[in-house]
């Protein structure tokens, strides 16, 4: 995904270059953010070249059987040196071994090359990707919540996710329903997101990993990047938790009177943070993603879905592993369709793929952005087949660092009112599949004239009848 300029409301702050670590899919503070381009073909190798990843290392996944002596000599071919073997319980649990990151003195494409054989399932970079009822709460009532909107809230805005028409039904969404936030991490003690954030019953803070997970103390979730519980840095670093924090609110805002709403009034959600100053590497996001996994199959906790607004990387076989496993736990994978190149023009991801929102795994909902006026907005990614719906993402307040609010815009912003409909469909709809609630956000979308032939179902989310 090549970075594009980041506005950070009042700032200006322009970022250039490719990474691969997540691109904070669509955050233009007014953010104009990231975009992921590869291939999910034959090609990706050549795409690889243009994407950003850590030097030196590649992930290395051996197939079953294969011996010792084989692995031995597989790394050997490029002087390797196993600097993890990550094998998270998900993976356990389906009978998997695992897979490599390995150092190795060489570039890393040509690690790739050289580390292929009949041992090899698959070798690949290690990718970087970066940031994509009524309400009396301040910016609701004062115009600057468009997203929330409905065409008979006060005020309104039809092009809004029409969410303040469900809460008027009687749907502010429910504390038993969970969603998992990849990204940066969130701060926990904001006042309009600390009754929504997840504490861990089954791992008191007490310096012992409770519930064998793998994780010590992870009361709120887990810093993958940080490789500790420490979900939000605070101090001078917690302006690096901005984006997780912006998400959070959008999906779960509490509706206290003051500051911002979410989609859903109540829920809870875990801070997978994977995300840090340098951005978040494939090895942590497939740590991120199976730890939810985990947690749903350890403790039969109801977690519906991810929220992921990243990209940059390339296709990876082992993050794609990790969302199809994300699958089979009956958990949907929103993700960012990307915002453009260099140009600051969207791109077709029908054409250029954009991952990790073009992964065809069955859970995956792709998500690209509209304006307060319906119009697509220009930095937003699409795709015919490859982009699922539009979601409010330009000029979209929400929760920041510091116990702050700020106004941020691109995919990023517009994949968390989509988790968010995806929770307040949960919360209303307990026994409802992954599938069926990925249909009720598509099948419910509102035709519009900017996403016609843009993405799968022509429209924009409306999630008035949940």
């Amino acid at each position: 995904m090549k970075i594009k300029s980041i506005l950070m409301s009042g700032k200006s702050v322009i970022a250039t270059g490719i990474l691969s670590m997540a691109v904070l899919a669509g955050c233009e503070k007014n953010l104009d953010e990231p975009t992921g381009l590869a291939s999910q073909s034959a090609s990706s190798d050549a795409v690889a070249q243009a994407q950003n990843h850590v030097p030196n290392e590649v992930l290395v996944k051996f197939k079953k059987g294969a011996s010792e002596a084989a692995r031995a000599n597989a790394l050997a071919r490029i002087s390797g040196k196993v600097k993890e073997h990550i094998l998270t319980k998900a993976m356990e649990r389906f009978g998997d071994e695992g897979v490599y990151l390995v150092h190795t003195p060489l570039a890393a494409l040509e690690a790739v090359a050289k580390a292929k054989g009949l041992e090899v399932e698959y070798a690949e970079p290690n990718y970087i990707y970066t940031h994509s009822a009524a309400s009396t709460d301040t910016y609701f009532t004062n115009g600057s919540l468009w997203g929330m909107y409905g065409d008979g809230s006060s005020p309104a805005n039809q092009y809004g996710s029409q969410a303040a028409e469900a809460w008027a039904r009687g749907n502010t969404g429910s504390a038993s329903v969970v969603v998992g936030i990849i990204d940066e991490g969130i701060q926990f003690e904001h006042p309009d997101l600390k009754p929504n954030v997840w504490t861990n019953p089954h791992d008191p803070v007490d310096g012992v990993d409770n519930d064998k997970n793998g994780y010590v103390d992870d009361v709120h979730g887990w810093d993958f990047d940080g490789n500790d519980n420490t979900i939000y840095d605070g101090g001078s670093r917690g302006s690096l938790d901005d984006h997780g924090t912006h998400v959070a609110g959008t999906i779960g805002g509490v509706n206290n009177g003051t500051g911002v709403v979410g989609v859903n009034w109540n829920v809870t959600m875990i801070s997978c943070k994977f995300l840090g100053r340098r951005g978040g590497t494939t090895a942590n996001a497939v740590k991120a993603v199976d730890y939810l996994n985990d947690l749903k199959s350890r403790h039969g906790m109801n977690i519906v879905a991810s929220n992921n607004s990243w990209g940059g990387g390339g296709f990876s076989q082992a993050l794609f592993d990790a969302v199809n496993r994300a699958n089979t736990a009956n958990i949907l994978f929103v993700a960012a369709a990307g915002n453009g190149g260099n140009d600051g023009v969207g791109d077709n991801n029908d054409v250029t793929a954009s991952y990790p929102s073009n992964y065809t795994s069955p859970n995956v909902i792709a998500v690209a952005a509209i304006t307060s006026t319906g119009g697509r907005s220009s930095f937003s990614n699409y795709g015919a087949t490859t982009v699922d719906i539009g979601a409010p993402g330009s000029s979209i307040y929400s929760t920041t660092a510091f116990n702050t609010y700020s106004s941020y815009s691109g995919t990023s912003m517009a994949t968390p009112h989509v988790t968010g409909g995806v929770a307040l469909y949960a919360a209303s709809h307990p026994s409802a599949s992954a599938a069926a609630i990925k249909n009720a956000i598509i099948s419910s979308a509102v035709p519009t004239p900017s996403l016609t032939d843009k993405c799968t179902s022509g429209g924009r989310l409306n999630v008035s009848g949940f």
